[in-house]
């Protein structure tokens, strides 16, 4: 990224959202490849003040018609971030891909401008380890986790989806064995015998939430549940 001071800015910072009389987060999403753009456009869509910032001034005119508070600024440079207003945020997602160097120095200066949370991506665990010690409060690491999502359901060829929520514990998507067809929830005695706990049953394009005890699974009924993952294989074993 160069040094330079110029700030461009394709349309102004907007005004701070409130809802129900509480002012909500307001994020900097700076890097704006595949990935910083999924998140800063998930997060405006979710109604969020987002303010987007990539050094790449046609990638910034390009993704202006999506991202409608966008600017064409150097982020390694603290005082062009300082004008940008980017202190006044609660939190920044650093998203810089391809240049590590850039990716630590925004990191930082996200930190030494106040920004109450710092969320940044790498690529290596090295990488991320970096990051943690320069003042991200978390780190991604999305190529590694996919990879390692896909892994784990291909090793288990009846798990759909699974999403990890802590060490061990994820929330798990699966299709409902031969087993559970034509019992209810209760007769499956999920919790206890397995450990897991139902979080909704998708069936064909309805999404059934928190189903009752009384609730009766059918074939082809995909599961969704909160537990171990080793748990959720032995529903098949």
């Amino acid at each position: 990224m160069s040094d330079g001071h110029r700030v461009e800015a394709v349309s102004a910072v907007l005004p701070l959202s409130e809802t129900q009389g509480r002012k909500k987060e307001e994020y900097v999403v700076i890097g704006l490849g595949r990935f910083g753009t999924s998140v800063a456009v998930t997060l405006a869509d979710y109604d969020y003040n987002v303010l987007a910032i990539d050094q790449d001034i046609d990638r910034v005119q390009a993704l202006s018609i999506v991202l409608p508070n966008i600017m064409q600024l150097d982020a390694t440079n603290i005082d062009a971030m300082r004008q940008a207003g980017v202190d006044a945020f609660d939190a920044g997602i650093v998203c810089i891909g391809n240049d590590f160097e850039s990716n630590i120095l925004a990191t930082v200066l996200l930190r030494k401008l106040g920004v109450q949370r710092v969320v940044a991506k790498a690529r290596t665990r090295t990488q991320r380890d970096i990051l943690l010690q320069v003042g991200a409060d978390e780190v991604v690491l999305p190529e590694h986790e996919a990879g390692v999502r896909l892994a784990r359901r291909l090793a288990a060829g009846h798990v759909i989806d699974y999403l990890e929520v802590s060490k061990d514990v994820g929330v798990v998507e699966l299709m409902a064995p031969p087993s559970f067809w034509g019992r209810t929830l209760a007769e499956t005695d999920l919790r206890q015998r397995y450990g897991l706990n139902a979080m909704a049953v998708r069936r064909d394009e309805e999404l059934i939430v928190i189903p009752s005890g009384t609730f009766e699974i059918e074939k082809n009924d995909v599961l969704v549940v909160l537990g171990k993952l080793e748990d959720a294989e032995r529903l098949t074993k």
